[in-house]
Order: structure tokens, then C-alpha cells, then sequence
């Protein structure tokens, strides 16, 4: 929990009923939905106040920081009462507050909506933000920044592409049709493709099916491709070629993370400007200059609540391939 990173878990979190009036959670703030943590037993009263204990449990934040948090009644019970730095120790009740982050970095790229309904939107994200809140990323990610921009506190993210992906992402508006949208996914029947631009290599015959099987690797947060029964699966062909580049079309046909980045880079194709396939690079934030050359294009599927066949194609471009 490092990083100055006030953790939890985001999302709406109904308490159950220890107390007989407890309230439900706090409201969206600042486009950020309110995190919860339980208070464990205080058996030895090691933590004669709530503060004592909040210290030790977000060991990256000072203690000046968690007070002044609690002086701004930032912090709650279930009962929706604010939590002051004298307030004394009672375990097994629940408390709530907003997950901030310190010196979050600016990413001054905007996402477009392509689409919005009653119950959906199309948005066409631009690389290097974040679908939605984790690690260093809070107010820079999409799921924030359109709460904020519409004043929906019920959008939710369908799906997820990496943070350097560029293109279509889908999000729902209504927590009773959410459940739909969402096994669209899980049961295959959204169709995707994708742009990249990566190293063109003459003995390299397209199109071709690539299947291999894709696991987690020793490396933090990256994948690898390992002998065994495939489990991922991905359609590429060649739309064009320079010298030393070309375009490719991508269509996987399942949903691994990193999929398409490791199975290109297992081609000998890494993608350009990947910085974790093949070889995985020192992260810099700061650096926007090179964007990883991948892009959602455009995603389909039939509604599961009109019956129509929808259709979002992002505006975004790749470079061109002469480079």
C-alpha cells in the first residue's frame, strides 16, 4: 500500500444490520464512490481510538494526513456519522470514506462519448487513462471523470482495456440492466477489433489464427505464453506494410489480459511502443510521448434489451506505417 495511496475497495457496500438504524453508504463524491473497511476485533485494545487503529491499516499516509481526513469529516460510521480523532475504538463496525491519492499524476488527454442512451455509453478513451480507479489513478480515469461530467453516479465500465490502449470502451447506466451487458462479454457474443502497428517481417505469411495459452508471469503484472492447451485465440491480418512496419487488424476471439501484446510479441511482432512486451521497461508517467500503437477500433454486438445490432467505431488514429 504504497505510493500515498488511501486504499480500498471503490463501489457501493450496504452494511449489514449490526446496528438497527444504520444508514447506507455515504453518496458518490467527486465522481468517486465511497471504499469501506471493517473494524476487527480490539482485543488486546491495542487501538483506544479509530485513529490509532486507520495508522496502522494505511501505513503509507502519515498520521497528520489521516486526521486532517477525519477533521474534514471525510471518514463515516454506518450510520452515517462522521468519525472525529478522538472517537474511541469499537470493532466489527464499518467505516467509510473516499480513496484520494496523493500527487496524482495529470494525464491531459479527453475521452469522447460516441454514444449515450438511457441505458448506455460509448466512449472512445484516449491512451494512457485508466478505465477506472486503481493504484495511482483516481480522478484521471474515465469512470471518474464522466460521473463527474454527467452527474450519473451509476455508470459502470462493461469491460476493461489496458490503460495504454486507446479506442471503444462500454459503460451501463443502470444497475438493473448491468448484469445483461455484462454477459455479453462472458458468454462471447461482443465481436472486437483492434488496430496495431508493429514490425513487418517478409517471411511472415497473413492472415493467420494464432493459439497458444497465456498465464501470469513471475513479473508483476504482465502475462507469458507457456505450453498447454490453449486458452487464447486471436485472428490477425495484415492490411498494409512499409519498409519496416506494417498495419494489422486484430480480432481476438477470446478475453485474455495482454492477450493480443503477448501473442504479438511471441509472432516477434511486439507492438510498437510496448513498454512491457517483449521486455518489460522502467514505468515513467511523465513520459506521453509514446503511445503503445494499439487501438480498440470498433466493437458489435445485439443488444440483450432492444434486440438491436449495435456497432461503436473509435475516431482515433495509429501512426502511419512509414515511420
Amino acid at each position: 500500500m504504497g505510493n500515498g495511496v488511501w486504499h480500498g475497495r471503490s463501489g457501493w457496500m450496504r452494511p449489514p444490520n449490526i446496528h438497527q438504524h444504520a444508514k447506507p453508504p455515504p453518496p458518490t463524491k467527486n465522481g468517486v464512490g465511497p471504499s469501506c473497511v471493517v473494524l476487527p476485533p480490539n482485543d488486546n485494545g491495542q487501538w483506544p481510538t479509530i485513529l490509532d487503529f486507520l495508522v496502522v491499516r494505511f501505513a503509507s499516509l502519515t498520521r497528520a494526513q489521516i486526521e486532517a481526513r477525519l477533521v474534514n469529516g471525510d471518514i463515516s460510521n454506518d450510520l452515517g456519522q462522521p468519525i472525529s480523532p478522538a472517537t474511541p475504538y469499537l470493532g466489527q463496525q464499518k467505516l467509510y470514506y473516499y480513496r484520494t491519492v496523493l500527487n496524482e499524476p495529470s494525464i491531459p488527454f479527453t475521452e469522447q462519448i460516441l454514444f449515450e442512451d438511457e441505458l448506455l455509453l460509448a466512449v472512445d478513451k484516449p491512451h494512457f487513462l485508466p478505465i477506472a480507479p486503481a493504484g495511482r489513478f483516481v480522478q484521471e480515469t474515465v469512470l471518474v471523470r464522466l460521473k463527474n461530467k454527467l452527474g450519473i453516479d451509476t455508470i459502470a465500465p462493461m469491460h476493461r482495456i489496458d490503460r495504454e490502449t486507446a479506442g471503444v470502451v462500454l459503460f451501463t447506466k443502470r444497475p438493473e440492466t448491468r448484469g445483461a451487458y455484462q454477459m455479453l462479454f462472458q458468454n462471447r457474443q461482443v465481436d472486437k477489433q483492434y488496430l496495431a502497428v508493429a514490425p513487418w517481417r517478409e517471411n511472415l505469411q497473413f492472415p493467420k489464427i494464432i493459439r497458444s495459452r497465456i498465464v501470469e508471469s513471475a513479473h508483476f503484472m504482465s502475462m507469458m505464453e507457456c505450453d498447454g492447451e490453449p486458452n487464447a485465440e486471436t485472428n490477425i491480418e495484415l492490411l498494409a506494410h512499409g519498409s519496416k512496419y506494417g498495419w494489422y487488424r486484430l480480432t481476438p476471439l477470446t478475453g485474455r489480459k495482454h492477450q493480443l501484446r503477448v501473442q504479438m510479441a511471441g509472432l516477434g511482432l511486439p507492438i510498437l511502443n510496448d513498454q512491457i512486451y517483449p521486455e518489460h521497461l522502467e514505468r515513467n508517467d511523465q513520459d506521453l510521448t509514446k503511445p503503445l500503437q494499439l487501438l480498440a477500433q470498433a466493437i458489435s454486438f445485439t443488444d440483450p434489451i432492444s434486440g438491436e445490432r449495435r456497432t461503436f467505431q473509435s475516431q482515433r488514429t495509429l501512426l502511419a506505417i512509414d515511420q
